[in-house]
């Protein structure tokens, strides 16, 4: 292409984008064309241009789907919310730069980045832009275009690596410097331990499920490409596997020393909101040495009661166990972090049946979802993943193990604190959100950890039901209220109910031919 037509058409793409609406503003209102089904849901995918990323695979799946969905009205949901993440939140992909890396040699092949917001924050978290990129596994192949998901994927576990690298403890990040976005200052009136960069980090709260995603994300290129020679090349992927491993160490330390000396945690944290952790910054007295690593705050960013947050450590173990294999495959026969991976994920999971089970009067035994090991136990359930409900879907344990059922019988039930049950939605809430709001990322897990048609189909039937004609997936529903809910823009929540949508496909392809009750 000659210099000057590239000139014009990079011009012609940056006027396309200035002229874009911001899409937190876009998909608060209704557009046409609406849905062809008795709800009129709105179209909410921007316009072409103005998509900040574009697959073939996903839209050609779009298309499948148009004619494998029967109700029209559940179509919409799902061509709306499942490439939301490409549609909306890829901010920024390039390369590093070959200075960005300190003391490192220059690399033959330029290294990718991929900075993705969550959506209406315009911030990186380790954990959601992981599930937001795991919404595309089932289409996801070998490739090394840039213009490729393979090559999303890779932009966003190198920025991961980068991140953890400079501050394991934190959870979402700014932007990058080669990104050229614009960053402020995340300071605030928090005293956390240790100190960060307030340009470079956007949030630091210790959150066992962000590394824990990190490597989730690992497994999920390297099973769906088998590239691992990504991996080998990387010159930060096995650096930042080192450093998980002795960050979570280090977070599995008894509240006293030996002789009984009060110690402190190696991070500590307080806010003058959100439930500070009490006793100078480092929560009430853990047991330590069992197993279990505690971490400060859950999945949607609140702070933990117990710090040993079960669900968590299950997906942590997990997600060393899978990703693994990748440091088999890579990893010089001198080094010992395969089997430290595996190790460690052997001793969580001995951990949480020792420590993380609990006995319920009217459910038998269930999974607590924190406990203190001392014996304290916060017997609850939370909708944002990992969750008690998900342990199935996060190869934990399967469907049938029985603690996980009568676990599933409770926190479905109104012998939950925070199940929310209503005329227009019935779910598990969250404290992150007013009680009474339920949050249909909990349906969406419900019906991925369900092998009962009529539950699938009533749970189906409420997230289609409850977008407020938007025709997206939103973070909490009120169960009585109509429009009543919070966050028009939530990606992960989008991309799940499209994985949902594609694993009927492939395990109960009928109930994508029937209408929905009620819709």
């Amino acid at each position: 292409m000659r210099p000057a037509r590239l000139s014009f058409l990079l011009s012609l793409i940056s006027f396309c984008f200035a002229q874009c609406p911001i899409y937190s503003s876009y998909a608060s209102q209704k557009h046409e064309p609406f849905s062809k089904g008795g709800l009129n849901l709105s179209y909410a995918r921007p316009i072409a241009p103005c998509r900040t990323f574009v697959s073939q695979e996903v839209e050609d799946t779009i298309e499948r789907l148009r004619h494998v969905i029967a109700d029209p009205d559940m179509f919409r949901v799902f061509e709306n919310t499942w490439p939301s993440t490409l549609d909306t939140t890829i901010a920024w992909q390039g390369y590093a730069n070959s200075t960005s890396e300190k003391n490192e040699p220059a690399t033959k092949e330029k290294e990718e980045l991929t900075f993705i917001i969550t959506g209406d924050i315009e911030a990186m978290w380790l954990r959601d832009s992981a599930n937001q990129l795991q919404a595309y596994v089932s289409v996801l192949k070998p490739s090394n275009s840039q213009n490729s998901l393979a090559s999303l994927f890779r932009g966003a576990i190198n920025l991961q690596a980068r991140y953890i690298l400079e501050s394991p403890f934190c959870n979402a990040f700014q932007a990058p410097d080669e990104s050229g976005i614009q960053r402020t200052s995340s300071a605030n009136s928090d005293r956390i331990k240790p100190a960060f960069d307030f340009m470079r980090v956007f949030s630091c709260q210790w959150e066992l499920d962000s590394v824990a995603s990190f490597l989730q994300l690992s497994a999920d290129y390297a099973d769906a490409t088998k590239d691992y020679d990504f991996f080998k090349n990387s010159s930060n992927w096995s650096k930042a596997v080192e450093l998980i491993l002795r960050t979570a160490e280090s977070m599995m330390i008894d509240s006293y020393t030996v002789d009984g000396e009060w110690q402190h945690t190696p991070y500590t944290y307080c806010a003058p909101y959100g439930g500070t952790p009490i006793n100078n910054c480092n929560g009430s007295p853990h047991k330590g040495h069992i197993g279990l690593v505690r971490s400060f705050h859950r999945p949607s960013d609140d702070a933990c009661t117990f710090q040993y947050l079960i669900p968590s450590n299950m997906m942590f173990s997990a997600a060393l166990n899978t990703s693994s294999s990748i440091m088999e495959a890579i990893s010089p026969p001198s080094s010992n972090l395969t089997s430290w991976m595996r190790n460690m994920s052997t001793l969580l999971n001995r951990g949480i049946e020792a420590y993380g089970i609990v006995n319920s009067a009217s459910h038998g035994r269930v999974y607590a979802y924190e406990v203190d090991g001392y014996g304290s136990a916060n017997v609850m359930d939370d909708p944002n993943i990992p969750s008690l409900l998900s342990a199935p879907f996060l190869h934990y344990t399967t469907l049938h193990d029985p603690i996980y059922a009568n676990t599933r019988r409770k926190i479905l039930s109104r012998d939950s604190q925070y199940f929310s049950q209503g005329p227009i939605i019935s779910g598990i809430g969250s404290p992150h959100t007013l009680p009474g709001r339920a949050w249909p990322m909990s349906l969406i897990m419900r019906i991925l950890t369900s092998e009962d048609e009529d539950e699938i189909l009533e749970n189906l039937s409420m997230l289609v039901r409850s977008t407020d004609g938007l025709g997206v997936m939103h973070e909490s529903v009120d169960s009585r209220h109509p429009g009543v809910w919070s966050r028009q823009w939530f990606s992960w929540a989008n991309g799940l109910f499209g994985v949902m949508v594609l694993d009927l496909e492939r395990r109960r392809p009928h109930l994508l031919g029937m209408r929905l009750r009620g819709a």
